[in-house]
This record gives structure tokens, C-alpha cells and sequence, in this order.
């Protein structure tokens, strides 16, 4: 799932943007509304979470942009301005929700799960194939019980595989699905990543799972 923080305090853009990608989320970031309208029309994200008081143009006004663009994201707007008018205008222009700030992180990330639940192609929490088990909501992931300890990224790619198992997933797909803007095309991160996985799920097993397709990608299916 992508997030785009739109928020003008970079200290609690770091924040937000620190504890999300703690949760697996692939999270990108903007400093006003031009350049979160920007990056929202660019890319596609699942959620914005958009601040209301920004340079350049305020929340409100770029969300109404958002929206006339035919952008489907969802959006909670965070904002200290919490009468009823401003929330009432917030929804009326295209929020989903509305959080008033200060907020706890933890009624925010819950708000969150439950916007992104809302689509109409929401993704099951358990996935599993074999004796392999992952539960995005705990986040944890197990192999014929064996808990598999992993880095966010790694679930997060080892959750897209299981999304798409019996799937050649490219590169392509995983670099726009798991990581960032900011992901160089050129690195071998993907590989050093899938490299780890493998590591992890199917080292000391006599069938492994994840398997390269030479040219194409990845895949994750039982070997017949």
C-alpha cells in the first residue's frame, strides 16, 4: 500500500512518514500542496493523508484539484482547525476522513487501516500458500510455525508475492508497488531483498517457494 504525507511541518512529516514505514507501507512525501498535488497525479497512491494549513496552496484547495482530477485516492485531512465548518467543508470537497491535530499515531494508523479497508478491492490480512503464513494485520509471517523475523521491506515484498502467487511478478511491479519515489532503478536492491527472503523462508526447507524466472522476475508458487 502507498501513502503520500502531504505536510508542511517536516518534523511531523518525518514522524508520520517513520511510523508508517514501520507499519509496511511505502510512504512518500510533500512539503505543501503544489507539490502534493504533484506527486499525487503522478503516482498512484492508496491514501493521502493532507495536511490543511500549507504554503502554496492549502489543503482544501488541493484536494478540490485532487478531486476535479479525477484522482480516487483516499484522504484524511489533518488539521488543528477542528470547528465543525471546517470539517463539514473538508468532506464536502472529497475527504474521506478528518483528524484533528494533536492526534495519537495509533488512532491515526487506525483510521488508515480502516480507509484503505473501505476499497472495494480490499486485500484479505491472511494470505498463504503451503505451510507459509503471513497476517498483514499482526504483521507476522510463519513457515510450518517457524516465525520469520523480517524487515518491513521484506514482508511488504514477501506480502505482493503472496498477493500475486502462481504470478511472474517483474521488478518493475515490485519497485512501484514496494518501495518509493526515491527507489533507484539501477541498484540491486530488489535482488538483495528477494536474496534475504529466500534466506528466511526457505532455507533449511526441502521445497522452496520464491523462485527467479531468468529474464522476467519472480514468482512464488509449490514446486509440483
Amino acid at each position: 500500500m502507498r501513502i503520500l504525507v502531504v505536510e508542511d511541518e517536516r518534523k511531523v512529516a518525518r514522524f508520520l512518514e517513520r511510523g508508517l514505514k514501520e507499519e509496511g507501507f511505502v510512504v512518500d512525501v510533500a512539503h505543501d500542496g503544489e507539490e502534493g498535488l504533484r506527486k499525487a497525479l503522478e503516482n498512484g497512491y492508496d491514501l493521502i493523508a493532507l495536511d490543511v494549513l500549507m504554503p502554496k496552496k492549502d489543503g482544501f484547495q488541493t484536494l478540490a484539484e485532487l478531486r476535479a482530477a479525477n484522482c480516487k485516492s483516499r484522504v484524511i485531512m489533518l488539521t488543528a482547525r477542528d470547528s465543525v465548518n471546517d470539517r463539514v467543508h473538508g468532506l464536502e470537497t472529497g475527504a474521506d476522513d478528518y483528524l484533528t491535530k494533536p492526534f495519537a499515531f495509533a488512532e491515526l494508523l487506525a483510521r488508515v487501516r480502516a480507509l484503505l479497508r473501505r476499497g472495494t478491492e480490499s486485500k484479505p490480512d491472511a494470505l498463504s500458500l503451503a505451510d507459509l503464513r503471513l497476517d498483514a494485520r499482526t504483521h507476522r509471517a510463519d513457515r510450518a510455525g517457524k516465525d520469520l523475523q523480517l524487515t518491513a521491506k521484506e514482508f511488504a515484498v514477501l506480502q505482493f508475492l503472496l498477493e500475486h502467487a502462481v504470478e511472474v511478478v517483474t521488478r518493475t511491479r515490485l519497485a512501484e508497488s514496494v518501495w518509493d519515489e526515491n527507489y533507484d532503478p539501477f541498484s540491486n536492491v530488489i535482488d538483495v531483498t528477494i536474496h534475504h527472503l529466500r534466506e528466511k523462508v526457505d532455507k533449511g526447507f526441502d521445497s522452496p517457494l520464491i523462485h527467479t524466472v531468468r529474464g522476467r522476475g519472480y514468482v512464488i508458487k509449490e514446486e509440483p
